[in-house]
């Protein structure tokens, strides 16, 4: 018997009036925290911390399994940049939403934050159906970094939460599949659409709310326009309350039609485990896993596709799709002190917890799906209430439980229905959208400019193009590029092929070789990608190129020479003014270049060996970027670094000299270099902090603390004051043999913003410190170990671990 199934409206022609569903505008004002700038040094390492499968244990999946969990890995998340620099002082922030209602249900979308789905309410109950955030506190979770907890998330593009989580979407009414909608005022349905550029694939979501339907359609597109398959990932990520212990000591219990899962922790591991029951505890109650841990249900082929979480008394929220969507999880915090100390970094103290439940292309979220040139995947997914018999749902009968709540599905919304709104909502997906909501990037427009890719329903318009697409417009008109001055942000590098190709033709100059570079480097042709920044610091000595040639140095395996190169990238970085106009803007390299833009590969070599630059990268001379190295700093007290007009007060120390490298590079001539004298442009902020963070941990990489020292002391107060820069003052402190000082900077207690998902540096740097102290500078055994962990528990403020405690 299925016991409070919602009723199932459906009005009848004559009998009533419907409500129709509105499409509106509103702002929603919550607690929280600016985003701030993004990272601007090029993504040229992949992600941390990336969930991936081994060889061995990859060989042992089945086989379609193992086959996707070994495809489309990332190298980076290149030619997204990171984003990095939010805080934690909150106060109130005004985000734009748009809020689709029918007399049943309300759903408010955020479009500038990956068109996130904030809230769920069924209005006949008063019931938010979603975990709803009531802050606005980003955390470093997402592929490039920022990333906030709540709602319903649509993560495309690889392994991990978007980096589209904290970006605008495109927005705009479009006439819904069940009737005009759209012609009349304020109704229809709402499309979201970008171009997601890990993969460089366009995407829709198209909401809607049928009248009188307890359930939100949500009709989903991936396209590839390309000659080449792509390697595709997509999971919706639906927070959901775990619930308390009530009555029954239960909470929410999440249900799936499967009796397997394959389980994934941060141990690194991925085994099939029985459901729901696995060592001796029922996984099925987020409240019971003690670790933090995904359960990818095994749903057997031909059966309908759903997750439900339902609390005590069977209620709760159910995701349903057609049968592409054939992925379901669970994700769990557990109960542990370092999960629940990451559930409260996420939101305000006195917020109640809550699981994730998921649906996905593939099996698991270590998977990546192959999407063949000019084709698509499309579906539909559904949300809305349930309710099921709650003596059924907690039963101790697997099977009965689950048969409740999928007879509860089946009697509030047929698998035919979502079938049908499938094939209805295809014939409006190319729909032309019609009033503009919101604006995304201009990324997909430059796309199309270069290619003149056809994407009836999802128009990526010139009008969206903007100053970071600008100097790729040139580069296409013109085949160079921009000039900026040599310590001004270079903007955002493009890396797919075909922008490769362009750069290769371009006329050289320090801009095209610096893109180049990079662009090299994301395909793993890393020994010409040094040669093009080499030839870029060449034209114009710019700590971004310094930068990229660190990393190189760094993957080569030398150290030293690699923490020499970020130290001149700072140097350079702390020797231009705060402030002022961009001496290159407006300008093109090269000047006044006449004539049609150049696509021969031939003429842009030809042109390479005109001006003595190396064009096989595996031979003939390269500038090494020695022959333009700083100076050594002035004494002790001098204005080094502190840039023209710059008050005393915020003169920085001076920064110690690089030392000589070892291999100064070939001895050819190296023809004229870049001046040496101060750069006249600005440095933004977020590159100085980037830049000194890694300088530092370089140094402290090849035990030059005193190097790290002063280099720390020599950024700005404001740098040095977040809690990143505590935590490397720390480190340098221990580093110096200082554990006291060291010790006293986390009793002063600081917080790190972008403290990553499974990052450990705070658990190490704590007993690290602690086993100083307690061995007084001697030797550390494992008698040491035991008892700094034991003398010196890491306090509770500290404590983010996210792997099972020993």
């Amino acid at each position: 018997m299925v016991i409070g199934a919602p009723e199932r409206r459906r009005p009848v022609p004559g009998s009533e009036v419907a409500v129709p569903t509105t499409v509106r505008r509103t702002v929603l004002t919550l607690p929280g925290v600016s985003l701030g700038p993004e990272n601007p040094l090029p993504a040229l390492w992949p992600p941390a911390g990336l969930h991936r499968v081994g060889e061995a244990e990859r060989a042992a999946l089945p086989a379609e399994m193992a086959r996707q969990a070994g495809y489309g890995a990332l190298r980076s998340v290149l030619p997204v940049r990171l984003r990095d620099g939010y805080g934690r002082s909150r106060g109130p922030v005004r985000l734009d939403a748009i809020v689709l209602e029918n007399d049943r249900l309300r759903a408010t979308v955020l479009p500038g934050l990956g068109g996130r789905i904030h809230s769920l309410l069924h209005k006949p109950t008063g019931r938010e159906l979603l975990y709803r955030n009531p802050v606005f506190q980003p955390a470093d979770f997402a592929l490039n970094g920022a990333w906030f907890s709540g709602g319903i998330e649509w993560n495309i593009g690889a392994t991990g939460h978007s980096t589209l989580s904290c970006a605008p979407l495109h927005a705009a009414r479009v006439p819904a599949p069940d009737g005009p909608g759209a012609d009349a005022a304020g109704g229809g349905m709402l499309r979201l659409w970008e171009w997601e550029r890990l993969r460089d694939t366009p995407f829709q979501i198209d909401l809607w709310l049928p009248e009188g339907s307890d359930f939100l359609f949500v009709g989903v597109r991936i396209r590839n326009p390309h000659d080449r398959p792509v390697p595709v990932h997509w999971w919706s990520n639906i927070a959901v309350p775990e619930g308390e212990p009530g009555s029954r000591g239960t909470g929410c219990r999440v249900l799936a039609p499967a009796e397997e899962a394959w389980h994934f922790g941060y141990e690194r591991s991925l085994r099939r485990v029985p459901v729901p029951e696995w060592q001796g505890t029922d996984r099925t109650y987020p409240l019971r896993s003690a670790n933090p841990a995904d359960y990818f249900y095994d749903v057997p082929d031909g059966d309908r596709r759903w997750i439900a979480a339902l609390d005590e008394d069977g209620q709760g929220l159910v995701q349903t799709s057609t049968e592409l969507l054939r992925g379901r999880k669970l994700f769990v915090w557990g109960t542990g002190r370092g999960g629940r100390r990451r559930q409260q970094w996420l939101t305000e103290p006195g917020t109640g917890g809550y699981a994730e439940i998921q649906a996905g292309l593939a099996r698991t979220r270590l998977e990546h799906v192959r999407l063949d040139a000019h084709t698509e995947f499309a579906w539909l997914e559904a949300y809305g209430p349930l309710s099921a018999d709650p003596a059924a749902v907690h039963g101790t009968d697997w099977g009965a439980a689950r048969t409740a709540a999928a007879a509860s599905l089946e009697a509030a919304l047929p698998r035919a229905e979502v079938d049908a709104a499938h094939t209805a909502w295809l014939a409006r997906a190319d729909h032309e959208p019609g009033e503009r909501l919101a604006t995304g990037s201009g990324w997909g427009a430059l796309e199309v400019a270069r290619a003149g890719y056809a994407l009836p329903g999802t128009p990526f318009e010139p009008s969206t193009l903007g100053a970071e697409q600008r100097p790729w417009t040139e580069l296409l008109r013109t085949g160079g590029m921009p000039a900026r001055g040599p310590s001004a942000d270079p903007g955002p590098s493009l890396v797919a092929p075909a922008w490769r190709d362009l750069l290769e033709e371009a006329a050289p100059s320090a801009a095209v070789d610096y893109h180049l570079g990079v662009a090299q480097w994301h395909a793993g042709d890393r020994a010409q990608a040094a040669r093009s920044w080499e030839r870029s610091l060449h034209a114009s000595r710019s700590p971004w190129t310094l930068r990229c040639l660190a990393v190189a140095a760094q993957e080569s395996g030398d150290p030293e020479r690699a923490a020499d190169r970020w130290l001149h990238a700072v140097r350079v970085a702390l020797a231009a003014p705060a402030d002022g106009p961009d001496p290159g803007e407006g300008r093109t390299e090269p000047a006044g270049r006449p004539g049609p833009v150049v696509r021969d590969g031939a003429a842009a070599g030809q042109r390479r060996r005109a001006q003595g630059r190396s064009v096989s990268g595996r031979q003939g001379g390269f500038w090494p970027e020695d022959a333009v190295l700083l100076t050594a700093p002035g004494p002790a007290g001098g204005t080094e670094g502190t840039g023209p007009g710059r008050p005393a007060a915020e003169r920085r120390a001076p920064v110690p000299a690089a030392r000589p490298a070892a291999d100064p590079g070939p001895t050819a001539d190296p023809g004229p270099t870049a001046d040496a004298g101060p750069a006249a442009d600005p440095v933004p902020a977020a590159a100085l902090a980037a830049l000194g963070r890694e300088a530092v941990e370089a140094l402290l990489a090849v035990g030059r603390a005193p190097d790290a020292r002063a280099l720390l002391d020599a950024l700005t107060p404001e740098i040095r004051d977040r809690g990143r820069f505590r935590l490397l003052r720390a480190r340098i402190l221990l580093a110096e043999g200082d554990a006291q000082a060291a010790r006293a900077v986390f009793d002063d207690g600081f917080e790190i913003p972008d403290l990553r998902e499974g990052e450990e540096t705070l658990e190490d740097t704590w007993y690290a410190v602690a086993e100083q102290l307690v061995s007084g500078g001697a030797v550390v055994t494992e008698e040491i170990r035991s008892r700094a962990r034991a003398e010196h528990p890491l306090p509770e403020r500290y404590d983010y671990r996210m792997h099972p405690r020993e």
